[in-house]
């Protein structure tokens, strides 16, 4: 269902250019900690925002690629990924932080270390492997022998946990929240982020040839992403009253989560800073071959004119 999703999405996209419209198509997941783009329109200055919601990062860049997307949302580690192989992306704002837990089945598992020999949910190419890699090491654990680690889209972790399939995950809210509540698992361990890393998440991906020809678009874009996330911020009852009447999930678990979630926009010197430490990280860890170039993969001019006030 997801590859037929997709095929469409990228054929509306050879017909009519993303920029071509007054529309921005903008991808993201339907989450509270990557909503921004559902509350765009206010701040759009009267252009129609089409929001396509996805549940992995890799076919969101692929959609971007494509064409079908002006804007989409992407995980830190995938975006660095993605310019380590020299795909022609950049970074224009921040997106989320924190947002992740440790999920084991309720009552079998008393520390990270006791994961040994567990089937462990996760999604390749995410911060989260990168912060479930991390959080093993860190117990003494090895990701790739003393654990079994096994694929599986976030949305369908909850219900692989509560049947057995696995013993657990590493995932963004609200799963663990979810877990908790209904009685199935409970949070282990919130994830160890890394030397000099910090709790960095996820991010806005324009595609460089984007940037470079309709820095308008990308500005108008930003802009609302900063309006969005500042609305948000400033008032937890907009933001989770939007978040559980647009996804279905109960204010209370939203609440539960709130405290593990951070909306952003920003990229200052301390966010490239963590995103260096974690591009070292991933190629200490095999994940990938190099390190991108930093300042190429930081288009910091959108976010740094609204810092200015401008």
């Amino acid at each position: 269902m997801r590859k037929w999703i997709l095929t469409a999405v990228l054929a509306l996209a050879v017909s009519v250019p993303a920029w071509a419209a007054d529309v921005w198509n903008v991808g993201t997941w339907k989450t509270a900690q990557t909503i921004q783009p559902f509350l765009y329109e206010p701040f759009a200055g009267g252009v129609k925002v089409r929001v396509h919601p996805f549940t992995n990062p890799a076919d969101q860049k692929a959609a971007l690629l494509a064409g079908s997307l002006d804007m989409t949302g992407t995980t830190l580690a995938l975006a660095i990924q993605a310019a380590s192989r020299g795909e022609p992306i950049v970074l224009v704002c921040s997106l989320g932080n924190k947002c992740s837990a440790l999920v084991v089945r309720k009552g079998e598992v008393a520390d990270v270390a006791s994961l040994r020999g567990k089937k462990i949910g996760y999604v390749p190419g995410t911060m989260h492997e990168i912060l479930l890699r991390e959080t093993l090491t860190r117990a003494g654990l090895d990701p790739n022998g003393d654990v079994t680690l096994v694929r599986i889209d976030f949305f369908d972790m909850g219900t692989a946990l509560s049947r057995g399939d696995i013993d657990a995950y590493l995932s963004g809210e609200p799963l663990p929240t979810l877990a908790v509540r209904q009685g199935y698992g409970s949070i282990l361990a919130y994830p160890y982020y890394g030397e000099g890393i910090g709790a960095i998440n996820s991010g806005m991906l324009v595609r460089r040839d984007v940037a470079e020809k309709h820095p308008d678009l990308v500005m108008g874009m930003v802009r609302a992403h900063k309006a969005a996330t500042e609305k948000c911020m400033a008032d937890k009852a907009f933001w989770l009253k939007n978040a559980s009447e647009m996804f279905g999930v109960e204010p209370d678990v939203l609440y539960d989560a709130a405290d593990n979630i951070e909306l952003v926009w920003d990229m200052d010197d301390a966010f490239v800073a963590r995103l260096a430490a974690l591009g070292k990280r991933m190629k200490e860890l095999g994940i990938i071959r190099k390190e991108p170039d930093y300042a190429a993969l930081v288009d910091r001019r959108f976010v740094d004119a609204l810092r200015r006030g401008e």
